[in-house]
């Protein structure tokens, strides 16, 4: 049997590049192809990176689908399809929306895909294939196998990607996390993934721990970062702000070799968090204190921001900037809110009547930067503008080389020297993400839907 692994672009625009921030390795793929049956043979596109070979041979499709890449999944569902290659899609919104996702598939799987995976291979190697398949329970992390072979020499951005556990404690009313995994969390074992990332340590500058949120079980996170004192790696991961206030916790982000967190701070407005649900970032003297301990042990941060809640206005955005100018953040993204589908923010947007699309992910006249939902304060037009003007004067040659003298970036010689070469990344992609297409913009097929 013979199966096409395709990790989808967010889309592409005639005569550029894709945006070079988003090609890290894909994960989904690693750990389908680890619960790939021995006797299958497997070939993986990555559309971001290469042209996907349509015509090669194959059985089976598989693509995982995000929300943002769903309009150039289904075109590359399409592609195959009528060259009469089955296709089943996973991921995220599969989950989120798996009625619309069934159009354009002859199988979806519903949840996390890996005890799942060898059975819908075998059906389709018996021709007994299923419309749907849903996981019954949480697959067990210490039977996850991640199989990188499908990355060998493609370009990926310097950085391994581990994964030592999934989802979120927290129920932020914009997160489509917590609606997948429905505020839960599993980790998986120590032993194990310190048996991987000993594998993986040769020739590897940075290690990416991708959970959702690495600090959402504290202790068993203190554990882990013990026992990755021996290893003498560098690494970075995303957590919640709670974390910040726990005086060991920071203590052992710096002996593990921590090297950067991101967090998502989102507002610096106490009301406007407590809008989103996430009153817990405001807990012990909240986020100016949270800061203070991680400028203090040396942590370097990734603040990330989010604008169009009912209290925001252009204010709103100075008052962002100058937070994360104050407090000499790495690097920063200030994005417009955007309703995943499933999401307590979508349904109530879409009950007060705000979306101005039926679903923005598919609708031609939709592309990156595009406000999908009125907001209260500003017209859809002004919140995008002020996003990018945000941007560009964090971006600016000043205010980086201004943010290059604070004491966390320039505690470290190889996060220095990497300090220039990854913000000015960030400033020559800031007009190449306006506008940015969702889907192919040259593709001249028509989707086919399945029926």
């Amino acid at each position: 049997m013979r199966v096409v692994f395709v990790h989808p672009s967010i889309g592409r625009r005639v005569g550029q590049r894709y945006i070079r921030s988003w090609q890290m390795e894909p994960l989904p793929v690693a750990a389908l192809a680890g619960a790939t049956p021995g006797d299958v043979d497997f070939r993986f596109f990555d559309d971001r990176l290469e042209e996907v070979d349509f015509d090669a041979p194959a059985d089976l499709v598989a693509i995982s689908v995000e929300t943002y890449t769903a309009r150039r999944a289904y075109q590359i569902a399409s592609e195959f399809r009528k060259r009469g290659v089955p296709v089943v899609m996973g991921g995220f919104h599969a989950t989120l929306c798996p009625e619309e996702v069934a159009d354009y598939a002859e199988t979806v799987v519903v949840g996390e895909a890996e005890s799942l995976w060898p059975e819908v291979i075998d059906d389709y190697r018996y021709g007994t294939p299923k419309r749907f398949y849903r996981a019954a329970e949480r697959p067990r992390m210490d039977r996850i196998i991640y199989d990188r072979t499908p990355f060998a020499s493609k370009r990926y951005l310097p950085i391994r990607l581990v994964e030592t556990g999934r989802g979120c404690c927290f129920r932020c009313d914009f997160c489509a996390i917590q609606t997948f995994f429905e505020g839960s969390h599993s980790r998986r074992p120590i032993g194990g993934v310190i048996d991987e990332l000993a594998g993986l340590r040769s020739g590897t500058k940075v290690f990416f721990f991708v959970d959702d949120n690495f600090a959402t079980d504290l202790e068993a996170a203190k554990d882990f970062m013990r026992a990755l004192i021996p290893l003498r790696i560098r690494w970075i991961t995303q957590l919640s702000i709670n974390a910040a206030h726990d005086e060991e916790f920071l203590e052992l982000l710096n002996a593990s070799g921590c090297q950067g967190v991101l967090i998502g701070f989102e507002s610096t407005d106490a009301e406007t968090l407590h809008l989103m649900n996430k009153g817990f970032a405001l807990g012990q003297a909240g986020p100016r204190r949270a800061v203070e301990m991680l400028r203090r042990h040396r942590i370097r941060v990734y603040g990330t921001f989010v604008f169009g809640y009912d209290r925001d206005t252009p204010e709103s955005f100075r008052d962002a900037l100058a937070f994360a100018n104050e407090n000499g953040f790495y690097i920063a993204a200030f994005n417009h809110l955007t309703p995943f589908p499933g999401t307590p923010l979508y349904h109530r947007l879409e009950a007060e009547g705000r979306m101005r699309f039926d679903r923005w992910w598919l609708d031609p006249a939709y592309d990156y930067n595009t406000v999908p939902f009125h907001p209260t304060n500003m017209t859809p037009e002004e919140l995008r503008r002020h996003c990018v003007d945000v941007r560009r004067q964090f971006y600016s040659v000043p205010g980086i080389a201004r943010r290059a003298l604070a004491a966390a970036n320039r505690s470290n010689q190889f996060m220095l020297r990497n300090f220039f070469p990854i913000n000015l990344l960030h400033r020559r992609e800031i007009s190449v993400r306006d506008s940015f297409p969702l889907g192919d913009a040259a593709w001249q097929g028509q989707l086919i839907k399945v029926g």
